[in-house]
């Protein structure tokens, strides 16, 4: 469900929590038709940005519209990361969600089923939402929320609680599910490559403040500035002056390429199908897989070590 018409946009936002901090977003627009991923530290305003897009924080200031007007709650769906149901079945739950939206009661049937099949959890649907475990209530909460088939909708940690096998494979099957049940998703995700691996737009926040935001491609390809580059988890590295941005995997022992740099090795690793060679460059922590059958250096030894695919930043 694409609609570039519709972006969302942000003009003059700006929120203080009691605790001193300061959300302040002078602008932001983001297209519609993308996943938007927002990323930052614990602290960064992630979550809080998040809520002011929803409405949920009152004494914001600023504006937020979506299609040239304030969201309306009608046309929004929001994940919380506390899920909240009623006593009853599975089924009862997500009726009780459309109900309150005011969708006729013959479409409800195939609104939940196809939410549900997306995420594989039809067995849930007589079960009592009371007996759900912790991973199978995300489930139902997302599916929830997907049958609401909101214009915009917002997930915070859609992928918490979950067990790795079912964290995996919805990396690869939410993002699809999204694009069909809504228009522009936003998506705060505590891990890095989880946030990543669903989205293809990005925002980067540090410290309330928007440092980056656009094509999850474009950002890798030229980071702005150093904080943005660690944000996506590039490692930064400096040579004479010039700070490059690096995939930690294009990190390699050599002597064939440049830039080049010093790396003081302080552990090796055997994990059997390959080694990984751990310790410092360039002032940075970094790990770098070996080469299979390569003659492994010793902790304490220094060796040089190339950086493939490297940006220098601004």
């Amino acid at each position: 469900m694409t609609d570039e018409r519709m972006p969302l946009s942000l003009s003059g936002v700006r929120f203080t929590r009691p605790n001193g901090f300061v959300l302040d977003v002078p602008a932001l627009e983001l297209p519609s038709g993308k996943i938007i991923a927002l990323l930052g530290e614990n602290g960064a305003g992630k979550t809080t940005l998040l809520r002011i897009i929803a409405g949920l924080e009152r004494s914001a200031v600023g504006e937020v519209r979506f299609d040239g007007a304030p969201p309306r709650k009608s046309g929004l769906a929001f994940a919380f990361q506390e899920r909240v149901f009623l006593e009853g079945t599975v089924r009862r739950n997500l009726e009780v969600a459309l109900r309150l939206r005011r969708l006729p009661a013959a479409e409800r049937p195939e609104r939940i089923d196809a939410a549900v099949a997306e995420l594989g959890i039809e067995h849930l649907l007589a079960r009592e939402a009371s007996r759900l475990s912790g991973g199978e209530q995300q489930r139902v909460n997302l599916a929830r929320t997907l049958a609401l088939r909101a214009p915009l909708t917002l997930l915070d940690e859609p992928l918490a609680s979950l067990d790795a096998d079912t964290r995996e494979r919805l990396l690869v099957e939410l993002p699809a599910a999204l694009r069909r049940f809504t228009r522009l998703a936003i998506v705060v995700a505590h891990e890095r490559r989880e946030a990543l691996g669903m989205a293809d737009h990005v925002v980067v926040l540090r410290a309330g403040k928007v440092l980056a935001a656009g094509p999850k491609s474009e950002l890798f390809r030229r980071p702005p500035d150093v904080d943005t580059a660690r944000a996506l988890g590039l490692v930064v590295l400096a040579k004479d002056g010039v700070r490059y941005a690096v995939p930690d995997h294009e990190i390699k022992i050599g002597d064939d390429g440049a830039p080049g740099f010093e790396l003081r090795v302080e552990r090796v690793i055997d994990l059997g199908t390959h080694a990984e060679v751990l310790g410092h460059c360039a002032g940075q922590a970094v790990t770098v897989r070996a080469v299979p059958d390569a003659r492994l250096p010793r902790p304490g030894a220094t060796v040089r070590v190339v950086a493939g695919h490297a940006v220098e930043l601004p």
